[in-house]
């Protein structure tokens, strides 16, 4: 058989739509906590806004490019954007089935009340009466639509209303369509007091709010209808790194445009008419394959707020303490003093991520640590290593931090630390032109009496507190030489322009991970041909690249046995005969993120393990920066 025959190959952007609805799976298993159950469901809104500002809008983006390569399953880009319709429409109604019939009366039993306008009693309608006049009205700026006031830009996922009017204004203008933006500085999800609603956990949506009262923007006028909308707008960022002198500079130009990109998806209530949807489409240039009606909230992620508002820890999951790992300890003396002994290695959020941060604590404050490098891709706001790389800067060492502007989502927050860090002495690298700086790396040089020694910590996930408790990731903290010498090669490579370099432990892409791995897995069906022990397991949130899918079919036509764990998008299809019979896919979704890579091999007993920041995607092992180690 053909291994590259189409229906070997599951579609990528329907393998995550399946992986969204194993997160809304979550929120209708009844033995999740129900706080938690909420949450899931706010997640999979939130992942499907992504999915569209990325993906969807990618495959838009190919209708333009007709005779483009055809994709590894046969689908073209139309008939993708098809079946995407037909799939996301069935979630985003299992997602409102979910919230109406299933977690809000399993809220309300709990005694935690979304109100809605009939739900008001008269002192809940004076409070938010006063509420409206107090902190609404002074904010918003209706605005009527006419030759002088055109359609305006609207921002990518804010909340906004499509009023229809009838009357004169003030100028005698006939009045038609108005536009309300919700604001962005009220939160979207009010709590009612409770000497006024009655209950503890009593809530009322903004836009509600807004709809019980936009009458009041326009006296004199009747409202015949106030109906919420939301638009979802392309975020991928164009910039031709190789022709652009500054690329901090390019992106933040791009960033402020990033909101008004082309629409990609129109969001509307339920009621909605026909008539408005039609004016809302040719305004955003969309098409009614492209609209989604929300009978619900049409910002149903704004719940999320939920879950820290409601103090309910029974509802939650049990709380959870990462373990300090002993050699970080105040009482355990130098870090470095240990690592000179033995390596460590860290699971998170089992471990804590204290323990990295000790380390680099520690590198800072030491006298005889000369230099610190690091990699940041995804930082969060209030970084402690982000602090201890400034005070190392400041107190005299050489730090240097690639610094990857790109990270998607991040770019700003990321051009801003940047700045910081540069502010403060530390010279700061964004990364290689054309291809994301992935990789989690931390490399520190020491004087160790007439020599210099160096330390390193490798990484599956990110140098992020914040992701460091949600996410499960694996982290290596040594002073192996040979790793060390790697990681130093790697950083001179990435900083100073370097030519290929040849590493003896660690595979790199975009050079020597994609062949590595396949080279491993073609070792496996050598040492399987010959009745050594051979097998295959792997963790990974993704896998789409079709050459690696190819050599795992090869692998397991030779009777490998091979075990796949894949998060999220996964294109290899299981369980074929005389194919992928020997290949089991799972994939684990539950409290924490499993974000780990870790790839093994039986070897023929001569077993080999690796960790990595890269997923068997194209863009990890062809247009990243990464490293297996």
């Amino acid at each position: 058989m053909d291994l590259r025959d189409p229906s070997l190959y599951l579609n990528r952007e329907l393998s995550q739509i399946e992986f969204n609805r194993r997160v809304l799976e979550q929120a209708r298993d009844q033995d999740t906590p129900l706080l938690e159950r909420l949450r899931f469901l706010c997640i999979s809104c939130t992942n499907l806004d992504e999915f569209f500002e990325v993906r969807v809008a990618t495959i838009r983006y190919q209708l333009s490019f007709p005779g483009s390569k055809p994709w590894p399953d046969g689908l073209s880009p139309a008939e993708a954007l098809q079946q995407i319709r037909r799939n996301v429409l069935q979630l985003v109604d299992d997602q409102y089935r979910c919230w109406n019939d299933e977690l809000i009366p399993a809220l309300r039993q709990e005694g935690i009340r979304f109100l809605t306008r009939d739900d008001w009693n008269a002192r809940t309608r004076r409070w938010i009466a006063d509420y409206v006049q107090a902190q609404l009205l002074p904010v918003l700026s209706p605005l009527g639509l006419d030759p002088a006031h055109p359609f305006p830009r609207i921002l990518n996922k804010s909340l906004n209303l499509a009023v229809r009017l009838k009357g004169r204004d003030a100028f005698g203008r006939e009045a038609g369509i108005a536009l309300v933006r919700a604001p962005r500085s009220l939160p979207r999800v009010i709590q009612l007091p409770k000497e006024i609603s009655g209950g503890h956990n009593d809530f009322a949506f903004l836009s509600g709010i807004l709809q019980a009262h936009v009458d009041l923007l326009f006296p004199g006028m009747q409202v015949k209808g106030a109906y919420p909308f939301r638009v979802t707008r392309n975020s991928e960022l164009l910039v031709d790194e190789e022709d652009v002198e500054n690329l901090a500079t390019a992106l933040r130009d791009e960033l402020h445009e990033r909101g008004f990109a082309d629409a990609v998806r129109l969001e509307v209530s339920a009621t909605c008419p026909r008539t408005m949807v039609r004016f809302l489409t040719r305004h955003f240039e969309l098409t009614e394959a492209e609209v989604y009606r929300c009978h619900g909230p049409v910002n149903l992620n704004r719940v999320m707020a939920i879950h820290e508002m409601v103090d309910r820890p029974e509802l939650k999951f049990p709380p959870f303490t990462a373990r300090l790992h002993p050699a970080a300890s105040p009482s355990s003396g130098s870090m470095f003093e240990h690592l000179g002994r033995q390596d460590l290695l860290l699971h998170h959020p089992f471990d804590s991520f204290a323990t990295v941060a000790e380390f680099v604590r520690q590198a800072a404050n030491d006298p005889q640590v000369l230099a610190i490098k690091q990699t940041l891709y995804r930082t969060g706001k209030q970084s402690v290593l982000v602090n201890y790389l400034i005070d190392a800067a400041r107190a005299g060492k050489d730090v240097t931090v690639v610094v990857e502007v790109r990270a998607r989502f991040d770019e700003e927050a990321n051009i801003a630390l940047a700045n910081r860090l540069q502010e403060a002495g530390v010279q700061v690298v964004y990364g290689v032109v054309g291809y994301k700086t992935h990789c989690k790396m931390l490399l520190v040089v020491r004087r160790e009496g007439e020599k210099l020694r160096r330390y390193a910590h490798l990484s599956t996930g990110n140098y992020h507190p914040g992701t460091s408790t949600a996410y499960t990731d694996i982290g290596l903290l040594t002073s192996d030489r040979d790793l060390c010498e790697d990681v130093n090669k790697l950083f001179s490579q990435m900083s100073g322009l370097g030519p290929v370099i040849k590493l003896k432990y660690l595979l790199q892409s975009p050079f020597t991970l994609h062949r590595g791995m396949l080279e491993k897995i073609g070792r496996e069906i050598e040492h399987a041909a010959a009745g050594r022990p051979a097998r295959i397991m792997a963790k990974m949130n993704s896998l789409s690249e079709p050459t690696v899918i190819q050599a795992l079919y090869e692998a397991s036509i030779a009777g490998v046995q091979i075990d796949l764990c894949v998060r999220g998008i996964c294109a290899l299809r299981p369980g074929v005969a005389g194919v992928s019979e020997n290949i089991r896919v799972r994939s684990i979704v539950g409290r924490f993120l499993e974000h780990s890579r870790v790839y093994y091999f039986a070897n023929g007993g001569d077993e080999e393990l690796y960790w990595s920041s890269a997923d068997w995607m194209d863009r990890n092992l062809l247009r990243r920066v990464e490293v297996a180690f």
